[in-house]
């Protein structure tokens, strides 16, 4: 089965950090760019993070830029979003994403049409 499954997330306090786990199955993830995104009650999705397919481009929304760290592992098929110095309002649902033409990340943005295949989410939580 072709999927997406995120892990990771959890209640944390502000200024902690959680990492969240991007694990494919059926597809080499090292073959994508992946995205993460993030919704909370409310709110439009927010495109968080992105890599391309070759790793040449990373993106961070400017909120996030020097707290959040986007990586791959090919070997584990597994792309992970590193997330330090939590702020309530990185509070949301996490979701990571695949683009198989490599056209949804760029240096200016991840464009959420661009990505096919979604995973259900994981929750964060970060308590003031």
């Amino acid at each position: 089965e072709v999927q997406v499954v995120e892990s990771g997330g959890g209640l944390v306090q502000a200024g902690g950090s959680l990492r969240l786990s991007c694990k494919a199955s059926g597809v080499r993830i090292g073959d994508y760019a992946i995205g993460w995104f993030r919704q909370s009650p409310g709110k439009e999705p927010e495109g968080v993070s992105c890599i391309s397919s070759l790793g040449g481009i990373a993106y961070y929304v400017d909120s996030v830029k020097g707290r959040f760290t986007i990586s791959r592992d090919s070997a584990k098929n597994t792309v992970y979003l590193q997330m330090n110095s939590l702020k309530p309002d990185d509070t949301a649902v996490y979701y990571c994403a695949t683009d198989p033409d490599d056209r949804g990340c760029s240096g200016y943005g991840s464009y959420e049409y661009e990505y096919n295949l979604w995973g259900l989410g994981t929750q964060v939580t970060v308590s003031s």
